[in-house]
């Protein structure tokens, strides 16, 4: 059973610029998807098996307790494009799935968080770490707007928070596992990743990088994992800041707000140990999260773009 516990007033004193924009208590909140037309957050549990939203009125409802979420978009047919462990799917916000994609170029699309580029492609990544046995590496990888899968690259452990340059010349892409955020050359003419190099690598005394956003003057924004943070790196890959938050374990962000300048933060409540763990850090005790948090970080970020993907079949 997970030890995590509510925060208490106390703690929350310390951080009088962070607010709690829903106590959903989600066992891993992820993805925090905004939509600009309806003013709307949506994030999901991928582990509660949970989808929520908030609307402009600060009213949060679960949307859904019955689909596994790792990542997902707004599609621009309606519904949203999804990922999780089976692969890549078409959800119309109810009851129907359609599946789009369950292996690329023979690989099993086992797959976390995703991103859009702005011709509606769907950029994700496979993953099969398992920290207690030997595991086959990932890959990234893009869904086509027919809903085709190519691999793009290899070589991950456990692929993570993916966002794009102002200019959508430069893809970021996480390792979480390698504590590694690499930078691509990303062509959005074709769809493709080229030139892959470290953009930064985290220290093993920090925590984890987990899902990022992009803000208008390309700095990135990286959720830690472990590390009860968020970090703003410049576009050359150094630290600018690190806004603390009262929960250990920072899953991922996204811009929304009317000026997307509110930045909306994921957490999880359950307790998650793996071999990665920075030294010193407690998976036993403290408070792990579990909230969706919003501050207000004076700059704004970038629309996220919508998925395009039309199945004929």
């Amino acid at each position: 059973m997970s030890k995590a516990c509510y925060v208490s007033v106390e703690a929350l004193k310390r951080f009088m610029s962070i607010e709690i924009a829903s106590d959903s208590n989600a066992l891993c909140g992820e993805c925090p998807v905004w939509d600009p037309l309806s003013q709307t957050v949506y994030w999901t549990d991928c582990t509660g098996r949970k989808v929520f939203r908030l609307g402009p009125g600060g009213e949060a409802e679960v949307l859904n307790e019955d689909i596994e979420i790792f990542g997902f978009r707004r599609n621009r047919s309606g519904g949203f494009a999804i990922t999780n462990t089976s692969g890549v799917w078409l959800w119309d916000g109810g009851s129907h799935l359609e599946q789009v994609a369950s292996e690329a170029e023979g690989q099993r699309l086992q797959v976390n968080d995703c991103a859009a580029d702005s011709r509606g492609r769907l950029l994700t990544g496979s993953f099969f770490y398992d920290p207690g046995a030997a595991y086959e590496l990932g890959s990234l990888i893009r869904i086509d707007n027919d809903g085709k899968a190519a691999i793009l690259d290899g070589g991950y452990h456990l692929v993570n928070g993916l966002g794009f340059s102002p200019d959508e010349r430069t893809l970021y892409a996480t390792d979480t596992v390698a504590r590694l955020i690499y930078a691509y050359d990303y062509h959005p003419e074709s769809g493709s990743a080229r030139n892959r190099r470290v953009f930064t690598k985290v220290s093993g005394t920090e925590g984890i990088p987990d899902g990022l956003a992009v803000d208008s003057d390309g700095f990135v924004w990286s959720a830690q994992w472990y590390g009860g943070c968020v970090v703003r790196y410049d576009p050359d890959g150094k630290v600018e800041r690190r806004v603390s938050l009262p929960a250990k374990q920072i899953s991922a962000v996204a811009f929304g707000g009317p000026d997307l300048d509110v930045l909306y933060v994921t957490s999880a409540a359950k307790s998650e140990p793996m071999p990665i763990m920075p030294p010193g850090y407690d998976p036993d005790a403290g408070f792990f999260g579990g909230p969706l948090y919003r501050l207000r970080p004076g700059v704004r970020g970038q629309i996220q773009w919508m998925c395009d993907i039309r199945l004929s079949r």
